[in-house]
């Protein structure tokens, strides 16, 4: 992947984290399969829907690490009885998958739910607390 050129400048240091998150956001935009829905639901709260149809909820894992939402899909055997069937035409992807979300700051997944072959993802993200720290001023000599 090429290097971003604007984190390069000496002028930004410490933005390291952030030039990662947008290189991976860039490697998940790429993806294609499954096709997905991203719905903002109001109140703070999103809805990420999947196309998976064909996928029980055994074979899809949901994953939450480093601000990284990853959804994945493995089906054993990839069809075992498929060898058996003549296709005359074959539309459905029977194929495992790997996608991937970079989430906020804060955003949690609270539900996950396999709906007539849609896998919704709830996310919420807390109104923040609001935070004050007195700095104590001390005297030199």
């Amino acid at each position: 992947m090429n290097r971003t050129i604007l984190f390069d400048s000496p002028f930004l240091l410490g933005f390291e984290h952030t030039r990662s998150l947008i290189e991976r956001a860039a490697k998940a935009a790429a993806e294609s399969y499954p096709p997905y829905n991203v719905e903002d639901a109001g109140d703070g709260r999103l809805r990420i829907s999947l196309a998976v149809a064909g996928f029980s909820p055994d074979q899809l894992h949901v994953v939450v690490e480093d601000n990284q939402l990853t959804v994945a899909g493995r089906k054993d055997g990839e069809m075992k009885d498929a060898d058996d069937r003549a296709f005359l035409h074959r539309g459905i992807a029977a194929r495992g998958f790997l996608r991937t979300f970079v989430l906020a700051d804060g955003l949690e997944v609270s539900d996950a739910v396999l709906e007539h072959g849609l896998l919704h993802i709830d996310l919420v993200q807390p109104e923040p607390s609001k935070r004050t720290k007195r700095i104590p001023i001390r005297t030199a000599g």
